[in-house]
């Protein structure tokens, strides 16, 4: 590896000078790389001999873009069968997100520096602290994904997140992540109370069902009669509908579970087996027939969509429950609009979480941890704590710190 000055005449007779940098990349390929300034090129020269020692050099011409990286990372993900609502996903942080700075950004130019400087900028121009988490996750599975196909032989981004593991900006993401609260995230004992009073139709079933199993939103959506033992009063979960009302396994292989019900839920869904919309289909000879199949169908039997079920059923279930918070704007009368308290379903998971956590003493379940993980499918142990271990009973401090103290001072 060489440094040498290059000196030239223009076409206007002006003198220039370059500095080029001569080496071998680590296949043994020459490698030509000029500089303006000498030290550029000594500072590149510095960090090529070290890269090439360690393998990890990637020449710039040898590089590709993030935007083509990022078409083989949407291409890997069709491939291996991801649902389309995740490579909708892709596509959007792609084309919204990281394209509009990095489009034309070399791979091999992408370093932990490059990438905090393109978070920074994703604050700066109005992404929220959540959305630039995601777009930043997204970044690294393309860089990954780079990787594997031999475009990339290092991932900034989870540099960036092993410096960080144990780093004050590590801190920081909790502190403003925040812990889940009552009242706040997870509706309360009294509020359940209330929507359970509230709820009427064809989205009474289906709310108690998701409030007293915990299961995710897709997950009832592809919810089967075969999987409700009513003598078991127990539910089994064995596939999820994504947005677009496709069929798949569980988010994950804990997501594939049994979860025993309450009498109120085995009750609510025997009434409703009743009355559930049956599913069209057509036999063999192209007849149709009717069979029941999804425990929580829309009107001709099929998959319910996730906007129905916020929309027409939980929401207006909070308001006439009285679970509400006052907007700005009034109505004709004068009288403050009021909104649902809970925007999604997964509000009322957090609650079955809580309410699985809690003592008996307390109104809740009092189950163990990895008791509560099972039920909620989660993949980890550590994925539970983190979400839900402030509310597992830790005994009566008062009385801990009484008796230590009796026994310091007599």
């Amino acid at each position: 590896m060489s440094i040498g000055k290059r000196t030239w005449t223009n076409g206007k007779g002006e003198e220039r000078t370059a500095w080029v940098v001569d080496y071998a990349d680590g296949k043994g390929v020459r490698r030509l790389n000029t500089f303006v300034k000498k030290k550029d090129a000594d500072t590149f020269e510095a960090t090529a001999k070290v890269e090439v020692r360690e393998g990890s050099h990637v020449a710039d011409s040898a590089s590709v873009t993030v935007k083509t990286a990022g078409a083989f990372w949407i291409a890997t993900g069709e491939q291996e069968g991801l649902e389309r609502s995740s490579i909708d996903q892709r596509k959007r942080h792609l084309k919204l997100h990281i394209e509009p700075f990095l489009s034309s950004t070399l791979l091999s130019q992408l370093t932990v520096p490059a990438v905090r400087e393109f978070q920074d900028r994703l604050r700066k121009n109005g992404r929220s602290q959540v959305m630039t988490r995601k777009v930043i996750g997204s970044l690294g599975s393309l860089l990954s994904d780079a990787q594997e196909r031999g475009l990339a032989t290092r991932n900034p981004v989870k540099d960036m997140r092993v410096r960080r593991r144990r780093g004050k900006e590590r801190q920081a993401d909790k502190r403003q992540k925040g812990k889940l609260k009552i009242g706040i995230d997870i509706p309360s004992r009294d509020e359940i109370r209330s929507i359970v009073g509230a709820l009427s139709g064809r989205w009474r079933p289906l709310l108690i069902t998701a409030i007293f199993s915990g299961m995710r939103s897709s997950e009832l959506r592809g919810l089967r009669w075969p999987d409700v033992d009513f003598e078991k009063a127990e539910i089994s979960i064995r596939q999820r509908a994504d947005d677009y009302g496709q069929i798949g396994p569980p988010k994950s292989e804990a997501g594939e579970r049994t979860i025993p019900i309450p009498p109120i839920a085995v009750n609510v869904l025997r009434e409703w087996k009743l009355a559930c919309p049956r599913r069209r289909i057509k036999d063999a000879g192209g007849e149709i027939i009717t069979e029941l199949h999804y425990v929580f169908p829309n009107g001709s039997g099929n998959i319910e969509s996730r906007s129905n079920i916020i929309k027409r059923g939980f929401l207006p279930s909070q308001i006439a429950a009285g679970v509400t918070v006052p907007m700005e704007e009034k109505d004709d009368e004068g009288k403050p609009i009021v909104a649902a308290k809970y925007g999604g379903l997964h509000a009322l998971r957090h609650f079955y979480a809580s309410w699985s956590i809690n003592r008996p003493q307390d109104g809740g379940l009092g189950l163990p941890a990895k008791v509560v993980q099972e039920r909620l499918g989660h993949s980890s142990i550590t994925m539970t704590m983190d979400t839900y271990g402030h509310l597992f009973p830790r005994g009566d401090d008062a009385d801990e710190m009484a008796a230590a103290e009796r026994s310091l001072l007599g």
